[in-house]
C-alpha cells in the first residue's frame, strides 16, 4: 500500500516535469532566433533613458530652470498628456517625466512581439506541432518564450538602474524595475491573449492593441487630473503603465505600486498556464464557429474574400483611432498658457510640434503620433499576404482563373486606402472636437482633417516596403517589415526627446513631412513620397510575378 502511495503521490511531479520538458531546448532555440532582434530592442530601450539624461542636463543647466519647466509642464493638461506628470524636479525625475512612460510602452511592445512569435506563431506553422511529437512538454514553448521576455525585461532593468544610478541608485532601480515589470505585464496578458485566439495576426492585434488602451487610459488621466502633490486619476490606476508612472522614481518613490504590476502579471501567467493545458496545439481556446453551408455572393470574388477577412480589424482601428483623436483634441484647449516668457520652454514645444504656437505644436504632435501608430494597422494589413502564401490559403485561389497580382491587389487595396479611411475618420473627429471647443468648426475641421491625411504618402511607403520585401525576400517579409515598424515609431515618438538630428529623423518617411497644423507647406515632400511608394510597389510585384510561391 505505501508503494501504490508513493507511486500516485509522485504522478503529478512526474507529470509537471514532463510539461516542461524540452524548455531549456526551446529556450536556446528563442534566443537564437531573436540574437539580432532582442539586444535592439534592450539596447534601444536602456540608451534612451540615458541619452535622455544627457540631454536634460544640457537643456536645464539650473535648479530654478529645472523646478521652472515641472512647475509649468505640470500646470496644463495637454503637456501631461502628452508626456506624463512631474513628480520633481532632479535630472533623473526629468529624466522619468520626458520618457518614462515611452520606456514602459515600448517594453511593453517588445513583450508582446516576443510572446507571440514564439507561441501562437509557432503553433500556425506547424512548428510546435512537430515538436511536440518528440520530447517536448505541452507547456515547454510557453514557457520558454516567457522566459525570453524576462531576460529580455530584467536586461532592461539592470541597464536602466546600471546607467541612471549616478542620479541616485532607488530611483534608478525603481526605473528599471518599473519598466521591466510593465513589460512582464504586457508579455503575461500576451500569453492569455495566444491561448485564447486561433491565429498569430489576431493575437498580436489584440495585445497590442491592449497596450495602446493602458497608454491612452494614462494619457487622459493625466490630462484630466494633475498627480504631482496627490493622487493620480482612476484612469491612470487602470492602465499598467500608469502603475509605472506612479511608482515615482527619483521622486519619493513608491515600491508597493510595483506590487500592482508583479500581481497583475503573476495572475495572467497563472491564467495562461491553466488554459495551454486545456487546449489542442494548434487550436485557440475558444473553437472557431462553421460557416454558412453556401458562401455569400461578395466572396465569388478575391476583393470580397480580402475584405471579408479584414473588415474586422479596419473596424477596430477605426474606432480605436477615432476615440483616441476625440480625447486628444480635448485636451488641446488652453496649452498656448504654458510657454509665457520661458524660452526654454518653448525650445521644448517647438522641438515636439513645430509650431509657436502650443495648441498647433500639441495638435501637430499628437498628429505624427496617430500617423506612426497607424502604420502598425497598415502594415499588419499588407502582411496577410504572407501569412495567406505560407498558410497554403493562396495557393487554392491562383490554381483558378486568379492571377498573382489580382490576388495581391485584393489585399493590398485594403492596406493602401483602410489607413486613409481611419486617418480621415480621425481628422474628423479631432477638428469637430477642437472647433466646438474653440467655436470655430468652419477653420479646424479642415485644418485638422489636412494635417492627418498628410501622413498618409508615409504610410504608404512604409506599406510599400513591405510589399517590396513580399515580392523579393519573402522569407523576411515579416522579421523586416516589423523592424521597419519599430524603426519609425521609435523616431517618430523619442526622436525630439533625444534631440536626434534631422538626418537620423529623415530615415523615417515621416521626417519629411510638415509638422500640421503650423507649418507651412509644400508639395515636393508629398511628391516625393508617392514617387518613392509607386516605385517600392512595382518593384514588389514584379518579383512576385517571377518567384515561387511557398510550399
Amino acid at each position: 500500500m505505501t508503494a501504490v502511495a508513493d507511486t500516485r503521490a509522485a504522478a503529478p511531479e512526474r507529470a509537471g516535469s514532463r510539461d516542461l520538458a524540452g524548455t531549456g531546448v526551446l529556450l536556446r532555440l528563442a534566443l537564437r532566433r531573436d540574437r539580432v532582434m532582442l539586444p535592439v530592442w534592450v539596447l534601444a530601450i536602456a540608451v534612451t533613458g540615458s541619452s535622455t539624461l544627457t540631454r536634460m542636463k544640457s537643456i536645464y543647466d539650473t535648479a530654478a530652470d529645472r523646478a521652472q519647466v515641472a512647475r509649468d509642464m505640470n500646470n496644463n493638461g495637454a503637456m501631461r498628456s502628452m508626456l506624463g506628470v512631474a513628480f520633481g524636479d532632479s535630472y533623473g525625475a526629468l529624466t522619468v517625466w520626458r520618457v518614462g512612460v515611452f520606456l514602459a510602452a515600448f517594453a511593453g511592445i517588445m513583450s508582446v512581439l516576443l510572446v507571440i512569435r514564439h507561441t501562437r506563431e509557432e503553433e500556425e506553422s506547424g512548428r510546435q506541432e512537430a515538436l511536440s511529437s518528440g520530447m517536448v512538454g505541452r507547456r515547454a514553448g510557453l514557457t520558454s518564450a516567457l522566459l525570453t521576455v524576462v531576460i529580455a525585461n530584467a536586461a532592461i532593468a539592470v541597464l536602466i538602474t546600471a546607467t541612471l544610478a549616478g542620479e541616485g541608485g532607488g530611483g534608478a532601480l525603481a526605473l528599471g524595475l518599473s519598466v521591466g515589470l510593465t513589460g512582464l505585464v504586457f508579455g503575461a496578458l500576451a500569453a492569455v491573449i495566444a491561448q485564447i485566439t486561433d491565429n498569430a495576426r489576431l493575437a498580436r492585434g489584440i495585445a497590442a492593441g491592449a497596450v495602446g488602451v493602458a497608454y491612452m487610459l494614462r494619457l487622459l488621466g493625466d490630462a484630466a487630473k494633475d498627480a504631482s502633490e496627490g493622487s493620480s486619476h482612476v484612469l491612470v490606476w487602470l492602465s499598467p503603465i500608469g502603475w509605472a508612472e506612479n511608482t515615482r522614481p527619483f521622486a519619493n518613490e513608491r515600491w508597493w505600486a510595483l506590487l500592482l504590476s508583479a500581481a497583475f502579471a503573476a495572475g495572467s501567467l497563472a491564467l495562461a498556464y491553466s488554459l495551454a493545458g486545456r487546449r489542442d496545439i494548434g487550436a485557440g481556446f475558444f473553437s472557431s464557429r462553421p460557416g454558412p453551408a453556401t458562401a455569400a455572393p461578395s466572396l465569388l470574388s478575391p476583393y470580397g474574400l480580402a475584405w471579408r477577412l479584414q473588415r474586422g480589424t479596419l473596424l477596430g482601428w477605426l474606432i480605436g483611432v477615432t476615440l483616441s483623436a476625440a480625447g486628444l483634441a480635448g485636451v488641446a484647449n488652453g496649452a498656448d498658457d504654458i510657454v509665457g516668457d520661458s524660452e526654454k520652454n518653448r525650445e521644448v514645444i517647438e522641438r515636439m510640434g513645430g509650431s509657436h504656437n502650443l495648441t498647433d505644436a500639441f495638435l501637430a504632435a499628437m498628429v505624427g503620433i496617430l500617423g506612426v501608430i497607424i502604420t502598425v494597422y497598415a502594415v499588419g494589413a499588407a502582411l496577410r499576404l504572407r501569412s495567406e502564401e505560407t498558410d497554403q490559403r493562396a495557393e487554392p485561389l491562383l490554381a483558378n482563373a486568379v492571377s498573382r497580382l489580382r490576388w495581391a491587389a485584393s489585399h493590398l487595396v485594403i492596406a493602401y486606402l483602410g489607413p486613409a479611411v481611419v486617418l480621415v475618420a480621425g481628422g474628423l473627429v479631432m477638428g469637430l472636437v477642437h472647433g466646438s471647443a474653440t467655436d470655430d468648426l468652419g477653420g479646424q475641421v479642415p485644418r485638422l482633417l489636412g494635417a492627418l491625411l498628410a501622413q498618409v504618402p508615409a504610410v504608404w511607403v512604409v506599406v510599400s516596403v513591405v510589399v517590396f520585401l513580399f515580392g523579393l525576400l519573402p522569407a523576411y517579409t515579416s522579421s523586416l517589415g516589423w523592424g521597419v515598424v519599430g524603426v519609425v515609431v521609435a523616431l517618430g515618438w523619442l526622436g525630439p526627446a533625444l534631440n536626434v538630428s534631422q538626418s537620423v529623423l529623415d530615415i523615417s518617411p515621416f521626417g519629411h513631412l510638415p509638422k500640421l497644423p503650423g507649418e507651412s507647406v509644400s508639395a515636393t515632400p508629398f511628391v516625393w513620397l508617392l514617387l518613392l511608394s509607386a516605385v517600392l510597389t512595382a518593384a514588389g510585384l514584379w518579383g512576385l510575378r517571377r518567384r515561387d510561391m511557398a510550399n
